[in-house]
């Protein structure tokens, strides 16, 4: 049965059994653009980013829906984004520059990251962005003389660690004790900080914000922590903390597999804020604005990588191998996090299962796996291959191994596509090579 809950919204199977994604047949797209190819579904990603923001704002007025660039951004994106009025949430120097050169409004970016350079943070500054995540002390003192140098008092937020398991992979837990991430609660490292940017001259300390880990399936870690932090930021209030801001993060989990059942948005809206509101009025606080940072969440169920197959390989009893033109350079989630994704043959969507088959990369690697053990028809070289839930890690974490180029990508609506990043050459790869 054709998995449709972990396609875009759009997605249907035409009279020829073969995959139409925002009115597009997916088997002219790979034809137009050429494979690997991600295809990405306007309509699907404008829903979602309407959807958080009216489950959260319905529940709370005061809220925001910063979208976070790491699952995936580019100039077409970032404007697609500031359409929907979403902010944007940058963890590197390189993804401010793509808000900016977008021409997003910086005001309504926060800068996360637990390394953050001097050359970024200076950048930060001199562009006015609205606000940076500040996440040690060795930052707080670098920010403050920076700001200072540059004549200004910058806006920040704090990252705190509440030592709550999200309970999802190790690689990406990042609420925990044990976390490179955040200024520690149990330890009273985050004490220190409130105190140490409290005092800082060129620093205006709005509020707080702690991020649990990706992707999460479960409603209770947001309470608990969302509790914890509220309840330990109450003791700054007489040293000057003024709770304006508060950010729970992301994180939120979607569907991979026809078996995944991530909560709705509406649930986890419904956690955050009813947590958030009986708190802060059980402690006599005001309500602060509410900052959540979806990223995987939105643009994750808008994506769809599209594969030709070249080589199969039978090794009779023990494994067949279908190889493709991609692999761990478009997608290294299943090699680095074992992730498992449905996979559609495009063409033949509507043939029953007939093989047992392993979808195999291009790359020089073993563990250059796409899939172990699918049931697919029966497949010949030239069949195109459809991974959906691609969207987000996939092209943001793509690399140039073994000198392959990056694929394109391509935006789909209303039976029109357009190319919002082209496909690398080689020429591409060797622009900063010195001879």
């Amino acid at each position: 049965m054709f998995p449709k809950t972990v396609f875009p919204d759009t997605t249907t199977v035409d009279s020829q059994g073969q995959l139409v994604i925002g009115g597009c047949n997916a088997l002219d797209l790979a034809s137009q653009y050429g494979t690997p190819v991600y295809v990405l579904d306007e309509q699907t990603l404008r829903a979602r980013c309407r959807s958080f923001v009216q489950e959260f704002r319905q529940r709370w007025e005061n809220s925001q829906v910063y979208y976070a660039c790491k699952a995936y951004i580019n100039p077409a994106l970032a404007q697609i984004f500031e359409e929907e009025g979403l902010g944007l949430d940058v963890v590197s120097g390189g993804e401010l520059a793509i808000a900016q050169r977008a021409g997003f409004p910086l005001e309504r970016v926060t800068f996360h990251g637990n390394n953050k350079t001097p050359d970024e943070l200076e950048y930060a500054v001199a562009n006015s962005i609205g606000t940076v995540a500040v996440d040690s002390f060795y930052e707080i003192d670098l920010l403050d003389r920076t700001a200072a140098a540059a004549g200004k008092v910058q806006n920040i937020i704090i990252r705190v660690s509440p030592g709550v398991d999200p309970h999802t992979h190790v690689h990406t837990t990042t609420g925990i004790l044990d976390s490179k991430f955040g200024f520690s609660i149990q330890t009273g490292h985050a004490d220190q900080a409130v105190r140490q940017a409290l005092n800082a001259s060129n620093l205006n300390l709005r509020g707080l914000h702690f991020h649990l880990g990706s992707p999460i399936f479960e409603l209770e870690p947001y309470r608990v922590a969302t509790e914890l932090v509220l309840r330990w930021s109450a003791q700054f209030r007489e040293e000057g903390l003024d709770l304006q801001e508060f950010s729970p993060g992301g994180g939120f989990a979607i569907a991979y597999t026809r078996d995944d059942a991530p909560p709705e948005i509406g649930d986890y809206a419904e956690a955050i804020v009813s947590t958030m509101t009986s708190t802060c009025a059980d402690l006599g606080m005001d309500i602060p604005e509410l900052i959540i940072e979806p990223g995987r969440s939105i643009i994750g169920p808008a994506g769809v990588a599209l594969y030709q197959i070249g080589a199969i390989k039978e090794i009779p009893g023990v494994r067949k191998y279908v190889s493709v033109d991609g692999g761990m350079g478009d997608n290294i989630r299943p090699a680095l996090y074992q992730a498992i994704y449905e996979v559609v043959a495009a063409g033949k969507v509507n043939s029953e299962p007939a093989e047992r088959v392993t979808i195999a990369g291009k790359y020089c690697e073993s563990g250059d796996l796409l899939a172990s053990d699918v049931m697919l028809p029966e497949l010949v070289a030239g069949d195109i291959l459809a991974i959906p839930a691609a969207g987000a890690y996939c092209p943001s974490m793509a690399s140039n191994y073994n000198l392959n180029p990056r694929p394109p990508m391509v935006l789909v609506n209303n039976g029109q596509s357009r190319l919002i990043r082209r496909r690398e050459s080689y020429q591409d790869m060797m622009l900063c090579d010195v001879i």
